[in-house]
């Protein structure tokens, strides 16, 4: 453990430490610490540890400690990215993270440690994508927003619960020709990562390493899987899904072009709540969209009221912050070239670039 930053003036016991998730001990503390708090996914070591088996970015954090017992926590990914510089990143590939403890004090208190641990590690920035943004920090709690839902009690209230319009197209996907799988195995991961390069690349987004997507599954067997939609055998849609806390998360998931007449990417987020329920979900979590975009208002037509999201950003040197949000309009010349790019040329170049999108 490195040296430990002390807060006399908080709590006399108080101890914040950086931690190395490599110590498997202390990453089963935590990862116990997670579970009772009731943490996101996102928070816990086993998200950071497949982050930096994927691709390079060490998975770290700062505990608070009263007397040796965990009372707050605030995982970080140490970020390295030749083209859009290294920062601390809570979390690293996801869309929330921030600290977890039950104390606003240890909260601001952990903030500005990770401000200490960002000099230490030469890192320009702090990001924090949820929880308690401590005083000071530039916020952002208008740019994108998030979209959860209940799920209904059966099939047919599924259905019904969909707003009319919306609804129409799932029906017309259910008469169509699809078939359905879920699973694990290389065949589905095969099959699921052509179809989200494919997908992303429409969208004039790098793509994620294919190593990203084995770590995660890999470090969550038990409450991940992938839904496939397909027709005549060739998968047309395909979703990565967590099952954390009573709650679906569809992550990283997307459809080639033959999904948008076959309404396939419809059929897939319908047999994905059904398929959730199944496992005792309760919950479907849309996932997070930037305010006003396509995505934004998909998911509104579906019947998910947006919740906004608030995430905060500290440098010394504001101008030395990241800016990795594919949707900001810096980057609108840069999307409208990579659409155009051959699919090959794009799965080659993209898990480059993308590694350091975290």
């Amino acid at each position: 453990m490195n040296a430990p930053f002390p807060y006399p003036e908080l709590k006399s016991d108080l101890m914040i430490s950086p931690v190395e998730l490599s110590d498997a001990d202390q990453a089963a503390r935590i990862e116990d610490y997670v579970r009772d708090a009731q943490g996101a996914i996102f928070q816990r070591p086993a998200w950071l540890s497949a982050a930096e088996q994927a691709c390079g970015h060490k998975a770290t954090g700062l505990i608070a400690e009263n007397m040796g017992a965990i009372v707050g926590w605030l995982p970080l990914s140490e970020v390295h990215s030749h083209i859009f510089g290294r920062a601390l990143v809570s979390s690293g590939f996801g869309v929330g993270g921030g600290v977890l403890t039950g104390d606003p004090e240890i909260a601001r208190a952990l903030g500005h440690a990770a401000t200490e641990l960002a000099e230490r590690s030469a890192c320009a920035s702090v990001e924090l994508r949820g929880g308690v943004i401590p005083d000071g920090w530039q916020v952002q709690n208008e740019s994108h927003a998030n979209f959860v839902a209940d799920l209904a009690t059966d099939d047919e209230a599924q259905l019904l619960a969909i707003p009319r319009k919306q609804r129409a197209d799932v029906r017309k996907s259910l008469a169509g020709d699809l078939t359905i799988t879920t699973g694990r195995s290389l065949a589905e991961r095969d099959a699921h990562y052509a179809i989200y390069a494919e997908s992303v690349r429409n969208l004039g987004t790098p793509v994620f390493p294919r190593a990203l997507f084995d770590a995660m599954l890999d470090a969550f067997p038990d409450i991940s899987d992938i839904l496939t939609v397909r027709k005549d055998g060739e998968a047309v849609a395909s979703v990565l899904s967590f099952y954390h806390d009573g709650t679906v998360m569809p992550y990283w998931g997307g459809g080639i072009f033959a999904a948008r007449g076959l309404k396939a990417n419809e059929r897939m987020y319908y047999e994905l709540m059904l398929h959730a329920r199944a496992r005792g979900m309760t919950r479907f979590d849309f996932g997070r969209s930037k305010t006003g975009s396509g995505p934004y208002k998909y998911k509104k037509n579906w019947g998910f009221e947006p919740e906004p999201m608030s995430y905060g950003t500290w440098s010394a040197d504001p101008s030395q912050a990241r800016n990795v949000d594919p949707t900001d309009a810096a980057y609108t010349k840069k999307i409208e070239l990579w659409k155009k790019l051959p699919l090959p040329i794009a799965n080659r170049l993209g898990p480059i670039i993308a590694r350091g999108l975290a």
